[in-house]
């Protein structure tokens, strides 16, 4: 009776993880056919997400979707020396923050200021239009952080 019981909760175990495996595969499946490989893995490898405990400037903003963004950044010598993103929102607010914070590491504040929404969107090879909203809040967030800065 207990190999019959291991055996029917193997079964489950088996059915379950198959299960498990069929809908990442149908999400993945999804996720190519929405976004660019590089929005893909800026939000499944976000190397700037966090907030920098004494930034030299911050802004947070939420946008008209419901997500949030903030940019924490160090500043050195009109030099951003780092900056990190935190957002509670979609993959796509993840991509353009964390494709933004990198973007922006050794550059002028000014040539930060004049990075555009567009210019963004290229670096993450295209974002579906019901995402474009997410670039402008990683743009919007940025600008303002550095701007209350300079």
């Amino acid at each position: 009776m207990d190999q019959n019981r291991k055996n029917i909760d193997k079964m489950k175990n088996k059915n379950f993880e198959d299960l498990i495996n069929e809908i990442k595969r149908k999400i993945q499946s999804e996720e190519k056919r929405i976004y660019s490989e590089k929005v893909i893995y800026e939000y499944r490898n976000p190397t700037n997400f966090g907030v920098i405990e004494k930034p030299d400037t911050a802004a947070l903003i939420k946008g008209p979707c419901g997500d949030t963004m903030k940019i924490t950044v160090i500043i050195e010598n009109n030099i951003i020396k780092k900056a990190c993103f935190w957002t509670d929102g979609c993959g796509a607010t993840i991509a353009c923050g964390n494709m933004i914070t990198k973007m922006i590491k050794d550059k002028k504040v000014e040539e930060a200021l004049n990075i555009s929404k567009n210019d963004l969107i290229k670096a993450l090879d295209g974002l579906p239009n019901e995402h474009l909203h997410c670039a402008k809040l990683a743009i919007d967030t940025l600008n303002m952080a550095l701007l209350k800065k300079y």
